[in-house]
């Protein structure tokens, strides 16, 4: 396999192609994905110049901007009273999952089925469950919410249908940061957000985070998903 080209073995799983990031944005790094069938994804600077990009078939998909917040600077004082739990029931919070994650960057790329983006965050979130890294906030001894954290970064939160647009984002979200500072004693904390999202990137502006200059992500498939 090319030195441009790594797989994505958590992609992969869920498509009938292989899948790769590429190591670098350079011609010969696009030109590795002329040679080998497959889905590729390349995250470049918003500033760069993308002829290369559409040369080689390269599709713009999303862009994410990274918020984050340190410690001294979170407002703490927005969090809710939300308890965490680490035992929760899988199926509920998957359920949660398969419902709140509609609008990430596989699911814009036209290339791919809909159900196949579907099964990506699935699995995405099964792995999460296997690895420990969610824990639940409950409503009447059942998962209202959840979210997912590694170290530093804040890598998903979502609330069931039933208590969204009632006015506990912020509170849901400043909850979770507060306990996330509080269980890695971290001082600085990160997200990835589409700008695509107003409403989360919202959520964390008001809680203290700030923007990082982002990534573009570009897709192309050498092959076919069908």
């Amino acid at each position: 396999m090319s030195e441009y080209l790594e797989p994505t073995p958590w992609d992969n799983r869920n498509f009938p192609l292989a899948t790769f990031q590429l190591t670098e944005y350079s011609e010969a790094a696009l030109q590795a994905t002329e040679e080998t069938e497959g889905h590729f994804t390349i995250k470049v600077d918003p500033l760069a110049d993308k002829a290369l990009l559409h040369k080689y078939g390269f599709y713009y998909t999303d862009t994410l901007l990274e918020p984050y917040c340190y410690r001294n600077t979170f407002l703490a004082e927005r969090a809710g009273e939300v308890s965490f739990y680490e035992d929760y029931n899988a199926d509920e919070v998957l359920a949660i999952a398969e419902e709140a994650f509609q609008g990430g960057r596989y699911h814009r790329d036209f290339q791919v089925p809909n159900e196949m983006a579907d099964l990506r965050y699935r699995n995405w979130v099964k792995d999460l469950i296997e690895q420990n890294l969610i824990l639940a906030y409950k409503q009447a001894d059942r998962v209202a919410g959840f979210f997912a954290y590694q170290e530093e970064n804040v890598l998903l939160l979502a609330m069931h249908k039933d208590i969204r647009g009632k006015g506990f984002a912020a509170p849901f979200a400043a909850a979770c940061v507060k306990e996330q500072f509080e269980r890695t004693n971290k001082e600085q904390l990160i997200t990835s957000i589409s700008p695509s999202n107003p409403a989360s990137l919202n959520v964390f502006i008001g809680l203290g985070f700030r923007l990082r200059a982002g990534k573009d992500v570009y897709h192309k498939v050498n092959g076919n998903f069908l």
